[in-house]
C-alpha cells in the first residue's frame, strides 16, 4: 500500500528541489522517498506555478485594452457631465418661474 504523505510536506520538497536548487536524487535519499514519487511532486508543482503565472498574466491589460476602457470611461463621464449640466438649465429654468 501506497504512503500517503501530507500536501505541505510534498510542496515542501517541491520547493527544495524547484526553488533552492537541490538535487532529486540527493532529497530522495536522505528522507528516503521513492524517486518516481517526487518526481510526480515536482511536475505537478511546477504546472501549478506555471498555471498561476499564465492567469496572473491573463489579469493585466495590453494596451489597447487599456485604451479601450480608458476611452469608455471618458465617454461615460462625458455623458454624466452633459447630463448635468442639462439638469442644472432645467433647475435654473423651474425656479425662475415663480
Amino acid at each position: 500500500m501506497a504512503k500517503k504523505y501530507p500536501k505541505e510536506f510534498k510542496e515542501y520538497v517541491s520547493k527544495l528541489i524547484v526553488i533552492d536548487g537541490k538535487k532529486m536524487v540527493d532529497i530522495c535519499n536522505e528522507l528516503k522517498l521513492p524517486y518516481d514519487t517526487v518526481q510526480k511532486w515536482v511536475s505537478s508543482y511546477k504546472k501549478r506555478k506555471q498555471d498561476a503565472e499564465k492567469a496572473k498574466q491573463n489579469q493585466l491589460l495590453t494596451a489597447s485594452e487599456y485604451k479601450e476602457l480608458y476611452e469608455a470611461e471618458l465617454l461615460k463621464r462625458l455623458e454624466i457631465e452633459e447630463e448635468n449640466a442639462i439638469l442644472k438649465k432645467a433647475m435654473h429654468i423651474f425656479t425662475q418661474e415663480k
